[in-house]
This record gives structure tokens, sequence and C-alpha cells, in this order.
């Protein structure tokens, strides 16, 4: 059966998370009844990633299989016409060798969270932020961050319904920047736990206001304890930007 590589954009708040859900309010329901209509056929997606509810993506990867060959524009162009009024979107798309796999392929997952760091509430970013009115230092959150990198048992950032079978993973990436009112914390590994991205995004901001000291913060990953976590943070200014892949022509 012909398999086609999807790029999906997403805004996540009115869902429950990528993942099909009983009431139907998962963006893969949404994508998946958009493929039947063109199609007619009824496929399972697979993802690169499973978001959370209300976690955003501008790069989410899924893989379909389709009973007979077509043209992967018109596959785009149908799902985005079908998709209509969902805020999801098709922003890239390509035939794939069946060999391919969104999510066991992947080679790479790269986030990118967003605080808007002022006093007044967001308005036109709102659920796309997560608003944190307190003064924050991005600088010391960096340090932070730098201190966590490498492989380790990530237990205190990890949910405690994660159904990982290891807690063991490998961090490549955990830059902190502040642009203006705005700080963005990207963070890039082959895999996440659950609630990993926005466990340590939330043991950061205690960081940045002050309460930690860089090297509470990794002596919270060290601690091995979830209980030792700082408060997670909300998933509004969560995206999922990236996934990796190898080289389709090697």
């Amino acid at each position: 059966m012909p398999r086609y590589k999807l790029t999906v954009e997403y805004f996540g708040t009115p869902y429950h998370g990528w993942q099909s859900q009983l009431d139907g309010m998962g963006v893969q329901d949404a994508v998946e009844k958009a493929i039947e209509k063109f199609s007619g056929e009824r496929v399972k997606v697979q993802a690169a990633g499973r978001t959370d509810s209300g976690v955003h993506a501008t790069g989410q990867v899924i893989h379909l299989d389709l009973s007979k060959e077509w043209d992967p524009y018109r596959i785009s162009e149908a799902m985005n016409h079908h998709l209509k009024p969902h805020p999801i979107v098709i922003t890239a798309y390509e035939a794939v060798p069946d060999s391919f796999e969104a999510r066991f392929s992947a080679l790479a997952r790269h986030y990118e969270f967003i605080i808007l760091n002022r006093k007044a509430r967001p308005a036109i970013m709102r659920n796309r932020v997560w608003h944190v009115p307190h003064d924050l230092d991005a600088a010391k959150m960096h340090e932070a961050a730098q201190l966590i990198l490498g492989k380790h048992d990530f237990t205190t950032f990890r949910a405690s319904l994660c159904q990982a079978n290891s807690p063991i993973r490998s961090l490549d990436r955990l830059d902190v920047e502040r642009r203006g009112d705005m700080i963005h914390i990207f963070a890039s590994a082959r895999s996440f736990l659950h609630n990993q991205v926005r466990s340590m995004v939330g043991s950061l901001v205690e960081v940045g206001r002050d309460r930690w000291t860089p090297a509470d913060f990794r002596a919270a990953l060290d601690a091995a304890d979830r209980s030792a976590c700082g408060p997670v943070s909300p998933p509004d200014g969560l995206y999922l930007i990236g996934v990796d892949y190898p080289s389709l022509d090697a």
C-alpha cells in the first residue's frame, strides 16, 4: 500500500491532545475524518508524538497508508479542504517507502515553550503562551538548563502516570532565550517522557524567580523523585516544532 508522510500544524486548545478520543475531540480524530472524506477509506494514522491536551504543533509528523496511489499534493489539498474549520492544516507532504514510520523512524524531536513575561495578561497570545507576571532571570534559567544536558534518569521530570518503560533519556538541547517580553525555551531529544518538557519548564521558572538556584535545579534531577519537581507548567505555551528523520534518499 502506498505510504505518505505529512507535516501537520495545529492549535491544540480545543482538543484533548493528539490521540484519538471516545468523544472525538483528539486532533487525530479530525485528521482521520478528513482522510475518509476525500479517500473513502477509514485509516489510522501514526504520529511522531502524542501531544497532550492544549499543546500545539507547527511540525507534527504523521504517516498514513492508502489503498491506491495519490499525488501527495492532492492529498494535502483535499485534507486542508475537509479540515475546515478546524485549526489544523497540512503544511508539507511526500510519498515515502513503507519502511518509514512517523514514530519509530524519528531521530530527534524538537519542542519550543513560550513564556510571556510581563505584568499585563495576554490578549492576542491568549492560550498560546504561559503568562508569568513575575520578573524572570532568563540568563540564570539558561545556566541551570545546561546542568541537565546528557543522559540521565529523568524520573523527577516525569508524570506519575507516564507509561514509558524507562525514565532514562538523553537530553540534547535545553536553551533559554529572552526576546523582549517573551522567553523561549527550546528542548531537543530523541524522545521525551510524559510531561517532561512542561515539568522542566516549570522548574526553570522557579530558578528564574530566584526561588531555586541552578544547583537546586540539578539537585532536583539527581533526586530522581517526582516530589522534587517544581510546579508543572500549563500546556498553553508548548509547541512541537519539528521531528528529524534519516534521509529517505540514503
